[in-house]
């Protein structure tokens, strides 16, 4: 066997982690290692002995065929023994355990709902109760698997990585993820739902529809196993105000940004952002494009923006584009006709001090997003994901160009408001009134 102490896999409701783990996996294990002892723990009593049911009746069925049969007089679901020496135990999350000694703990969801998640008092409990219950009951050679779907940055499996990152612990991560990212452990295209192959079962089409229905937050922790904080640390959720209608369009500025990357089909995303601002100099991000693609592509959906919004600057990163793709962009754009006066900006200091600006701004103004979902492509959950997680998330370039969006805020001004017309001043004794006749004159 590895010598990590923990095996921690994390992955989606609904995507038969259960039935693996704490099904099909105690059989398995008793087959290879029949004089072990495993326990088993989950979220609840009920589930315990669901479990527990599931693989008694494998190894009454099919354990012949691995070798195993039940010991005289097991008729408990949670608790029963095999021939060759073996134990099964299952309990809930926060039962007793003592008179019992395992070679491994397998743990599944110990989290049965958001409701226990979020309270800190039952966070507490489970994590005590892991540390001081379940894994005291491990004999010196045990291993742990940590089975579940995140549900809070200080679930036990929160608490579990940072022991693995502080090097108390050394332990294996698998993340299968609900849309495949660049380290996806099944070598998914980046993109790609889980389960997505035609079929009975139907799963891609379930996260599809999960996707719409749940907030950023719960499709970033449950789906896609990662996490975000309540209330953001660096960005704060409470900045982030809805809109169901642009104010009128000439009473507005626009202005864009990008990040650029420089590979496709992996590793960072190029965005591009447009940001409005109103005649009382509220702030709107009207439109916003993401893609991990060639520069080709982001360059012709840049012009795009830039023909659709007519905005009144641009700003980008001063390397990247004076090193690399800088010409071809320039080219591109004057054939497209979408002149822009971009300005470029130095990469000065880490991350956050460069998006300083556009935070301080949120901080006291907000910001501005559809209400609605936007066409074609809904960008407000990655973009609530990215501004909830910061600094410590995968992806930062919607922060990034919005950051380099906040470079122009001191050139930034709203649109104009026209003032209405004085009355025509019409003398009912003439044919024409002052500003007819003054016209005709210049005839």
């Amino acid at each position: 066997m590895s010598d990590e102490d923990v095996l921690c896999l994390f992955a989606p409701p609904g995507s038969a982690k259960s039935t693996y783990t704490s099904v099909l996996l105690p059989t398995a294990y008793l087959a290879r290692f029949p004089e072990n002892q495993i326990l088993a723990a989950t979220h609840s009593e009920l589930f315990a002995q669901r479990w527990g049911r599931k693989v008694r009746g494998d190894v009454l069925l099919d354990g012949h065929m691995l070798g195993l049969a039940l010991a005289p007089g097991q008729s408990a679901n949670d608790r029963w023994a095999v021939q060759s020496g073996g134990e099964y135990y299952g309990v809930g999350a926060g039962t007793g355990i003592s008179g019992f000694r395992a070679n491994l703990g397998l743990a599944d969801d110990l989290f049965g709902s958001k409701k226990d998640a979020f309270s800190e008092t039952v966070r507490t409990s489970r994590w005590e109760w892991w540390l001081n219950d379940f894994s005291a009951r491990l004999r010196p050679d045990a291993k742990r698997i940590l089975m579940s779907t995140r549900w809070h940055m200080g679930d036990v499996a929160g608490r579990v990585l940072d022991q693995i990152e502080a090097k108390v612990l050394k332990g294996r991560v698998v993340t299968l993820r609900a849309v495949a990212e660049a380290d996806d452990p099944l070598g998914r295209p980046v993109g790609t739902y889980l389960w997505d192959e035609p079929g009975a079962y139907n799963y891609g089409q379930f996260l599809r529809q999960r996707e719409r229905e749940v907030t950023p937050g719960d499709w970033e922790a449950m789906y896609q196993q990662r996490p975000v904080a309540e209330s953001g640390g660096y960005f704060k959720l409470e900045w982030i105000k809805r809109f169901r209608q642009l104010p009128p369009l000439n009473e507005m500025s626009f202005y864009g940004a990008s990040d650029y990357a420089v590979t496709s089909n992996g590793g960072d995303y190029t965005v591009h952002v447009i940001i409005g601002m109103d005649l009382t100099g509220n702030l709107y991000l009207v439109d916003m494009w993401r893609g991990q693609t060639s520069s080709d592509v982001w360059a012709q959906t840049m012009a795009d923006l830039i023909i659709k919004w007519k905005p009144m600057g641009w700003a980008e990163e001063m390397g990247q584009i004076k090193a690399g793709v800088g010409p071809f962009l320039d080219q591109v754009l004057w054939d497209r006709g979408a002149y822009i006066a971009r300005e470029q900006f130095p990469t000065r200091g880490d991350k956050a001090i460069r998006a300083q600006s556009i935070r301080g701004r949120m901080a006291m103004r907000g910001l501005y997003i559809p209400f609605e979902a936007p066409t074609p492509v809904d960008w407000r959950k990655p973009l609530l994901a990215e501004l909830l997680t910061f600094d410590r998330g995968v992806n930062d370039d919607i922060v990034d160009a919005l950051g380099l969006a906040g470079q122009l805020l001191n050139q930034m001004v709203g649109g104009y408001k026209e003032e209405p017309k004085p009355p025509r001043e019409i003398d009912g004794y003439k044919a024409y009134d002052n500003e007819e006749r003054e016209s005709l004159v210049t005839l």
